[in-house]
């Protein structure tokens, strides 16, 4: 079952790596891609960059860059079009993406008599002119194994605070949700501070990210002004320690969902996952921050 499940994860993305291969002077629509390999929208750009060790963009970015070198080096295209071909405004912002992937400029590029030799990628996947994606490898061979645990949740009923915009700005949203458990008895050493998390920080917007700051309530508890009322839902999840500071927690999704779960024989569902506070970040190095993820399965 494991097996088969990962064939048909490695089946689903090739379909993705292809499509971006044939269609590189179009926008990339995260939620269409989505669609061609059959995931959630919600998990789908972390299954890709777990499995192939880039995002979507900086994959996109690479192969357009490297589409570049080679007309470049066998078309009398300017080097102009040839730069608003590969997504770049000006010329100088194109130069400069160019000289970092290829250590020259475009112009030295295309007069200097050699191969075009292109910087290596986690997935092997390079341009190809007639679309072909080559050898893919997903990122997760030869990479570090990491501790997932499944567990099976009960509903759980928490009052929560929303927060819109940066993650990285939460703080008042604790803090007011922690002024009004305070006078209710809430605070103290058992209490299990929980954030539930709607978007991927590595495609929503900043502004437009949704972040609720959670603390678990008895099944009576009722809404009061800015405080809601809602249930995270029950089932089994697959659940990983993150270690260190909160803004590292994107390369410990990606791995959980691009690497992980291709093996594991399972599927995540939609609802959006969440994460348990092991430790207070106002008393606690960033280094030694320990936060549980949670992410339910089908």
């Amino acid at each position: 079952m494991k097996s088969a499940t990962k064939e048909t994860y490695l089946e689903r993305i090739l379909k993705v790596l292809v499509h971006i291969q044939g269609h590189l002077d179009q926008a990339m629509d995260l939620d269409a891609l989505a669609r061609i390999a059959h995931f959630s929208p919600y998990h789908f750009h972390r299954i890709f960059r777990g499995m192939v060790g880039e995002s979507v963009a900086a994959h996109v970015r690479r192969l357009r860059l490297e589409r570049a070198a080679h007309r470049l080096k066998f078309s009398d295209q300017p080097v102009t079009n040839i730069a608003f071909e590969a997504g770049y405004e000006t010329h100088e912002s194109f130069t400069r993406a160019f000289g970092a992937m290829f250590e020259q400029s475009p112009s030295s590029f295309r007069e200097a008599n050699q191969a075009i030799d292109v910087p290596s990628s986690p997935s092997r996947v390079h341009f190809d002119p007639k679309g072909d994606v080559g050898e893919f490898k997903p990122h997760e061979e030869g990479g570090n194994t990491m501790e997932v645990t499944t567990k099976t949740l009960e509903p759980k009923r928490v009052a929560f605070v929303r927060h819109v915009g940066p993650y990285s700005q939460v703080g008042d949203t604790w803090g007011k949700l922690m002024s009004w458990a305070g006078p209710r008895g809430m605070l103290g050493p058992a209490m299990t501070m929980i954030g539930l998390c709607h978007d991927d920080p590595d495609v929503t917007p900043p502004d437009k990210l949704r972040y609720d700051a959670c603390l678990p309530v008895e099944p009576n508890a009722e809404a009061e002004g800015e405080i809601g009322i809602q249930t995270i839902e029950g089932g089994d999840y697959a659940v990983v320690m993150h270690e260190g500071p909160y803004e590292n927690m994107g390369e410990t999704y990606a791995k959980l969902c691009g690497q992980w779960l291709p093996n594991s024989g399972r599927e995540l569902s939609s609802a959006p996952c969440f994460q348990v506070y092991k430790n207070d970040p106002s008393t606690t190095a960033p280094q030694d921050l320990r936060t549980e993820i949670y992410m339910r399965l089908e």
